[in-house]
């Protein structure tokens, strides 16, 4: 029940997506997305709470696999609001809640993975605010539980999902977003055996890990489209 609760709500998005906005999306070229292979994707760019807008690219057949398969790490602040944490509950019921600290919220949300699971994360764990830092001024990073994930990941297809941004959309913390914008998103998709045997360290070693996190860093700073709002 539970999942057909999600499947019609991310489906609901969808089509409110498609009716309120313009999507402007570069797939790959190359290496096809084999939707039913995706175990990972990796969201880079998170500057609006607003990114389930983005659901309105997918094709209903994921959605499925996603009201079903996918979890996620969700900030224990966002999940405790009254109406923001319900929905979010609703469309992800393998939501689980962290705190901002590496303690057993943290465990508890890898221990929730599974073979077949789709994980969906944003790996800076926060948004960007319209100054281009976070909420306590510091530049926007990728932090270190996204390699967490990817060391127990080792079959399938991982997805980079590069966020134009949503700050013309609605910024943080302002009020009712703004309608009939256009959106944009540059997508990357790779093998996640291919990718996690090209850094030159053992998979899951504090080294490899390290020079992850240094690609990922890149790709946030480089990938991401960019226009003037």
């Amino acid at each position: 029940m539970k999942s057909l609760i999600s499947f019609f709500t991310l489906l609901f998005i969808k089509a409110l997506s498609n009716i309120f906005y313009r999507f402007e999306i570069r797939w790959p070229e190359e290496n096809k997305i084999i939707w039913s292979d995706v175990r990972l994707i990796v969201f880079l760019n998170h500057t609006s709470l607003l990114e389930v807008i983005y659901l309105g690219i997918l094709p209903v057949s994921f959605l499925r696999m996603l009201s079903k398969r996918m979890v996620a790490p969700g900030a224990v602040k966002t999940l405790d609001r009254p109406i923001v944490g319900m929905f979010f509950k609703l469309f992800s019921p393998g939501m689980t809640p962290i705190t901002r600290k590496r303690d057993d919220s943290w465990q508890q949300f890898l221990e929730s993975m599974h073979d077949d699971s789709i994980v969906v994360i944003a790996p800076e764990g926060r948004m960007m605010r319209k100054n281009g830092l976070d909420l306590e001024g510091k530049k926007m990073t990728v932090r270190g539980g996204v390699t967490d994930i990817l060391a127990r990941v080792n079959k399938g297809q991982i997805i980079f999902a590069y966020s134009g941004g949503l700050h013309h959309v609605q910024v943080p913390g302002e009020g009712f977003p703004h309608l009939f914008k256009t959106v944009k998103m540059d997508v990357e998709v790779c093998d996640v055996t291919a990718y996690k045997e090209s850094f030159k360290e053992e998979p899951g070693s504090r080294a490899w890990k390290k020079l992850v996190l240094d690609d990922l860093q890149h790709r946030l700073e480089t990938k991401p489209p960019r226009f003037d709002n």
